[in-house]
């Protein structure tokens, strides 16, 4: 195996990359292309992938300087290279003026094709003596765009090339390189004119998310629930994080919770697909209000979707002697695919349901009849059972 390059005991690579200067430990399967690596191992999501055939460029990165098309090469290619994508040009010059013009010149509507196509220009800029029109849509060529027919995008890079030459910033020495294979500069030259690699973690697929300082959630919603148990003990009950995880669908614990922070997950399964949620939740008690808050993060194994959230909770006199009432007031943000199940209309219709099913799992652990764990979170189960609610609804009133 090259330097940068191992095979791990599942057959999968261990790589090692230097991605926006940054030194970077990825697992990946050998015939992974690095566009996939990218986005799934490091969660570097500009780089957009479209026709993964190399034809659209919405996945041009920089492989040692020179454009490359991240969906045709192979990671393991890519081992001991420097990788640029769009997120490692923050602070490029060029780009920044690319960025600039681009705004000035209304070159981006969907903005889909805009990462690879500032890459693609960048390299322009740097390459071309002069603001030459059919050169530059001769070297934008290579990235398609369905939005905005082409004109601004050339006017910006033009403009940019012309206003670098009239002060006096000449093309890139040794501009006219010729065109090589993917990687053809990689050795000692293309070594040497790396920036420093800052060593990083690992970048694991399950990683535990860190809470943020400050958290303003995209969607609120309230809940309430019912239990014929007095208050005190609902909320002894409520103290004890190993028994609620085994209340609620899906959760699980990783180790035993200390007295403030736990650790663990929630297995969501959609139809084949199943997921855990992995992250770090802080809890925060008010014995005398018989109240409490849950602040929690967490992500997908595959870094994709992640979610961030708190529940507030009180337990206070049902409406019978002897009886309790919950309620929860849940804030919430969504990213990532999964997000399509966020929308809050439905996320309050399926937090009913979740309630309903941990209220009863509840409700046995208090009356000493503990049976087997609730199953992992299904939102399509969830949701056929509101869809058959709504029909039976609407029959009603007909």
């Amino acid at each position: 195996m090259s330097a940068g390059l191992a095979e791990s005991a599942t057959g999968r690579m261990a790589l090692a990359l230097t991605v926006n200067g940054r030194l970077h430990r990825v697992e990946a399967e050998p015939r992974s292309h690095l566009g996939d690596v990218l986005r799934e191992g490091l969660n570097l999501t500009g780089t957009h992938l479209g026709c993964e055939h190399g034809v659209c460029g919405a996945c041009t990165v920089l492989l040692d300087g020179e454009p490359a098309r991240a969906c045709l090469t192979f990671a393991g290619a890519c081992a001991g290279a420097a990788v640029t994508t769009v997120e490692g040009l923050d602070e490029d010059e060029v780009a920044a003026e690319l960025r600039a013009a681009f705004n000035r010149e209304h070159a981006l509507q969907c903005g889909y094709c805009t990462p690879g196509m500032l890459v693609a220009a960048r390299d322009l800029v740097l390459r071309l003596p002069e603001a030459d029109e059919r050169r530059v849509r001769v070297g934008l060529s290579g990235n398609l765009c369905r939005c905005t027919g082409y004109a601004g995008i050339v006017r910006a890079v033009t403009g940019v090339i012309a206003a670098r030459r009239a002060r006096g910033i000449g093309p890139e020495a040794g501009a006219a390189r010729p065109l090589g294979p993917v990687g053809a500069r990689l050795g000692e030259a293309a070594a040497a004119s790396r920036p420093p690699a800052t060593p990083a973690r690992a970048a694991a697929p399950a990683a535990v998310s860190d809470l943020a300082g400050d958290f303003a959630p995209a969607h609120r919603f309230a809940q309430a629930i019912d239990l014929a148990h007095p208050p005190e003990a609902v909320f002894a009950l409520l103290n004890d994080i190993e028994a609620v995880a085994a209340c609620l669908p899906g959760a699980v614990l990783a180790g035993r919770p200390e007295a403030d922070t736990v650790e663990g997950g929630l297995q969501v399964r959609i139809g084949p697909i199943r997921a855990t949620f992995r992250g770090r939740a802080r809890i925060a008690r008010d014995e005398a209000g018989l109240s409490g808050r849950v602040r929690g993060a967490g992500s997908d194994a595959g870094g994709r979707s992640a979610t961030e959230g708190e529940i507030r909770y009180r337990v206070s006199p049902g409406p019978a002697p002897g009886t309790a009432r919950v309620d929860l007031d849940v804030g919430y943000t969504l990213t990532g695919p999964l997000a399509q199940f966020g929308r809050p209309g439905l996320v309050r219709d399926l937090a009913g349901r979740i309630a309903a099913e941990f209220a009863r799992t509840l409700d046995a652990r208090l009356s000493g009849a503990v049976g087997p764990a609730p199953a992992a979170l299904d939102p399509f189960r969830l949701a056929l059972g509101l869809l058959r609610a709504r029909l039976a609804a609407w029959r009603g009133r007909a």
